[in-house]
């Protein structure tokens, strides 16, 4: 670690992001079933050794490692219960490391997770619709990854209200959410394809960020996920609307959309939905 730290010293960095390992610290998931204090000393060290070395700890809390505790107790994040144990989790992260940590980041591209984890299958916990990936372990593509995200935005906001309401003003920290974007432009300057490029970006990131900043989910996937998104309560609403003192973005690739409503006949999906296809 030392050798590592000092590496980046010697590159002029100023800064180093990484994310805490839920289960490092619980590992069983939950506070109520015990502290692992090595991984607390671990990541007092790492924080310790960055700023010996004048270089800015950003923390994330969650970047898609879940307790295989909690995901073989309730499903993870399909379940509501998860916004409990992950405020827990966090609290416990705030009070060991907020004196020293002054940039935190509750989740890691909620976006990705909730694709590639609950609509496609191809990462962590591999979950879809048999008739998409027969490989999957079970799953349902069309409902699955809308219940994640929503109990991803349900848990980050909650987290958000413990920082700012028992934290901040003592530790003098920030606390945000890094989303994540594959940008898309028009294969044709057509209308049917300007709208598609706007629907497509509002299924990838104005997912997370209208209900972040307007409090409810784009109109483009109410209107065409319907019945099969969940719903914000007026409470869980204004508890989302606004959490968080910066945003994160990252940014990989761009993509032409093109209009496809043909997919309106397809199974449902996530994968479908939008209605637009990219290449």
């Amino acid at each position: 670690m030392q050798e590592d730290v000092e590496i980046m010293k010697n590159m002029n960095m100023d800064a180093y992001r990484f994310s805490i390992s839920w289960s490092r610290i619980l590992p069983k998931g939950k506070l109520s079933r015990g502290v692992n204090m090595e991984g607390i000393n671990y990541y007092n060290n790492l924080i310790n050794e960055l700023l010996d070395k004048g270089l800015q700890p950003f923390v994330t809390l969650f970047h898609w490692d879940l307790p295989q505790a909690l995901d073989e107790e309730y499903g993870g994040f399909l379940s509501h219960n998860i916004v409990n144990d992950f405020r827990d989790y966090a609290e416990l992260c705030f009070k060991e490391f907020g004196d020293r940590v002054k940039y935190w980041i509750t989740l890691n591209e909620p976006w990705t997770l909730s694709k590639y984890g609950y609509a496609d299958g191809r990462s962590a916990p591999g979950r879809c619709s048999s008739w998409h990936n027969e490989n999957c372990v079970g799953g349902d593509s069309a409902t699955e990854p809308y219940i994640v995200a929503h109990n991803q935005l349900l848990a980050h906001a909650t987290a958000v209200k413990v920082y700012k309401s028992k934290y901040q003003a003592s530790q003098k920290g920030r606390i945000g959410i890094t989303l994540s974007c594959d940008w898309l432009v028009p294969l044709l300057d057509t209308e049917a394809d300007i709208h598609a490029t706007q629907r497509g970006i509002d299924f990838i990131l104005g997912w997370f960020l209208e209900p972040l900043t307007v409090g409810d989910y784009p109109s483009s996937m109410r209107s065409l996920v319907g019945s099969r998104l969940p719903k914000f309560s007026k409470h869980q609403s204004k508890l989302v609307k606004g959490s968080f003192d910066f945003l994160g973005l990252n940014y990989y690739t761009s993509n032409y959309a093109t209009d496809a409503p043909e997919l309106s006949d397809a199974r449902p999906s996530l994968l479908t939905d939008s209605q637009v296809i990219t290449s």
